[in-house]
């Protein structure tokens, strides 16, 4: 317990944060003829400091009742998950991913980025693919690069096929250009090559930032055409800011921000609810461009058409948002 809990960096679940096992607390249980010890909590306060620095120097009754003027500083062993980046511990303790899979993906994120590259490791190759990558997104580029770069390519690939074709992109990015393609080997045909077509735009271009998943509708589409399409890509619905109009050959039409579908009859054509002037962006325009777009007509997503305007993708605020925080 010494060696693999004592001083070793554990995740506070219920506060959201890392800390350091500065003691641990038993719970005694006379069981079966024998006693047995059971870890109850775990101190990361001055109190089990106080008590380990004079340990050999006062006698315990009197270490006890110097710290009876400390406050504790503890954490129930249920909400604690311990890292596991060594195999060879000798202390093998029966942890759950339950608690870290709980957490906001954000605060999940805000914790990885205080470990260790070995403690996150450890983590994105225990927890679930779905979390790890919503996870992942909230992660600062150059660590979500360290972390899919230390994970065997079969595992990155599982994590990466969570994510959005752009976020992929983004990641892949920047890793050296050998990872990257043992990575992408790893991925389904589909998904690798919609990446890899993403790779060729530029970072800072409309078409670095896309994302190719969006929902496009013919120009004779109802208010009821969309909420079914709606229902159909439920898991994706926070992600949705609006429809988007095409016609046959693929070329953009028109743009429907989502909220204006509530107060709608069902028979409406979607055409006419469209946002006006019907605005896009061309692959090839640079990111202060579409900044400066999206802020002066207060816009939550913005198509992305190609030379001759078919609709190749959509950006959303998210995306705007995340570019000007990591400046």
């Amino acid at each position: 317990m010494v060696r693999d809990l004592l001083d070793q960096q554990i995740i506070d679940a219920q506060g959201g944060k890392v800390v350091r096992v500065n003691d641990v607390t038993f719970l005694r249980l006379h069981q079966n003829g024998r006693d047995m010890l059971h870890v109850l909590e775990i101190d990361i306060g001055i109190r089990s400091i106080l008590r380990r620095v004079l340990a050999r120097v006062l006698s315990p009754a009197l270490i006890r009742r110097l710290q009876t003027r400390i406050p504790p500083h503890s954490i129930r062993w249920e909400f604690c998950n311990i890292l596991e980046p060594d195999p060879q511990r000798r202390v093998r303790l029966n942890i759950s991913n339950r608690l870290l899979e709980n957490m906001h993906p954000a605060d999940l994120a805000d914790i990885v980025e205080e470990l260790s590259p070995e403690d996150r490791e450890a983590i994105f190759r225990s927890i679930d693919s779905e979390i790890a990558a919503e996870m992942l997104t909230e992660v600062d580029p150059e660590i979500q690069a360290s972390i899919i770069g230390s994970l065997a390519p079969e595992r990155a690939a599982e994590i990466l096929e969570e994510m959005a074709p752009h976020e992929v992109a983004d990641v892949l990015g920047e890793l050296e250009e050998q990872r990257s393609e043992e990575i992408l080997d790893e991925m389904e045909p589909a998904d690798k090559q919609e990446v890899e077509e993403l790779l060729e735009f530029g970072e800072d271009t409309a078409g670095g930032m896309m994302n190719t998943e969006f929902l496009a509708l013919p120009p004779h589409a109802t208010v009821a055409d969309a909420m079914a399409a709606l229902r159909q890509n439920e898991a994706d619905l926070d992600k949705i800011y609006c429809l988007l109009l095409a016609d046959q050959n693929e070329r953009l039409l028109a743009m429907v921000p989502l909220t204006r579908l509530f107060l709608a009859a069902g028979d409406a054509p979607l055409h006419d609810l469209a946002f006006d002037p019907l605005l896009s962006v061309e692959v090839a325009t640079k990111q202060d461009r579409i900044a400066e777009v999206f802020d002066k007509y207060n816009l939550l997503a913005l198509p992305v058409v190609d030379e001759q305007k078919r609709l190749v993708g959509i950006i959303s605020v998210d995306d705007v948002v995340t570019i000007l925080r990591h400046r």
